[in-house]
């Protein structure tokens, strides 16, 4: 039994709703496996108590808080710091209450590159173009975190172009948008959007034209192997599963939070993903 002294040290997930989420058996195999006095709880708060329950939080005593749907732009506001890296995603995922303030960082780029490179440890950022379908909150963050850490160009393709577009001027630098995705010489391919979730179809490509060495990467971590992932594998391209990312980028909280530098293993995944589908129902 996990036991709690008056001492614990104690974080959660601001979301709404939030019952959906994973962070709760993520961050408890943590606290467990290293027998920390503390607990993580799913905290459903709606939109219009938003920035009163953060601060409610940090006068309370909370560590901290992970922040999901639909609060992470929310979140950007409330902080009295945010990091580069909240800065560059225009959003916070992480809160660290800290000497009566508010901090705030973006884990989502980071948790995206640490997953790539523990699913496809030979492939580098700066390998070449990157192709990320969407123009979300995530595919600022993972777009970010490429080019921050050397990629040439990334190309955003979304259904709404100038969505696109506004958001190819947000990020600066080598961003190109297009309506179809120039898989030629592409380096890695990203779905950031929510098709291959269940109900919806996957992205409707074809991946003919990517080189044999490219990366195939689909953020969609329900089911396991989207329609494109599985598509991918059938072309012999390596793929990056979603549910990493999910895994790798609750680490810097953890740390932050309770002490401890927490691992990603077979053990999470079976904790965290075990009863996720492997594959979509075909009905």
């Amino acid at each position: 039994m996990h036991l709690l002294s008056g001492h614990a040290r104690t974080a959660g997930i601001l979301g709404w709703p939030v019952d959906h989420s994973r962070s709760p058996r993520l961050h408890g195999l943590w606290l467990r496996r290293h027998g920390i006095d503390g607990a993580y709880l799913p905290l459903p708060v709606r939109p219009e108590r938003f920035a009163d329950s953060v601060r409610a939080l940090a006068d309370l005593g909370f560590r901290g808080a992970n922040v999901t749907i639909p609060h992470k732009e929310a979140a950007f506001a409330v902080c009295d710091r945010v990091d580069a890296t909240a800065h560059r995603a225009g959003a916070v995922n992480t809160l660290v209450f800290r000497d009566g303030m508010i901090e705030g960082s973006n884990t989502d780029g980071w948790g995206f590159l640490a997953n790539c490179a523990e699913a496809a440890p030979g492939w580098r950022a700066a390998a070449g173009p990157v192709v990320i379908l969407g123009a979300g909150g995530s595919a600022r963050a993972v777009a970010a975190a490429l080019l921050d850490a050397g990629c040439p160009r990334v190309t955003l393709v979304n259904r709404t172009p100038a969505r696109a577009e506004a958001l190819a001027r947000a990020l600066g630098g080598p961003v190109a948008v297009a309506d179809r995705p120039p898989l030629e010489g592409a380096a890695m391919l990203v779905n950031t959007t929510s098709l291959g979730m269940p109900g919806q179809p996957g992205p409707a490509i074809d991946l003919a034209p990517l080189p044999a060495r490219a990366v195939v990467a689909d953020i969609v971590y329900v089911p396991r192997e989207t329609a494109l992932l599985a598509a991918a594998r059938a072309r012999g391209l390596a793929v990056v599963e979603g549910l990493g990312m999910l895994l790798h980028q609750a680490r810097p909280g953890f740390a932050a939070w309770f002490g401890v530098t927490p691992a990603v293993d077979d053990e999470l995944r079976d904790v965290v993903g075990g009863d996720i589908p492997l594959r979509q129902s075909q009905g």
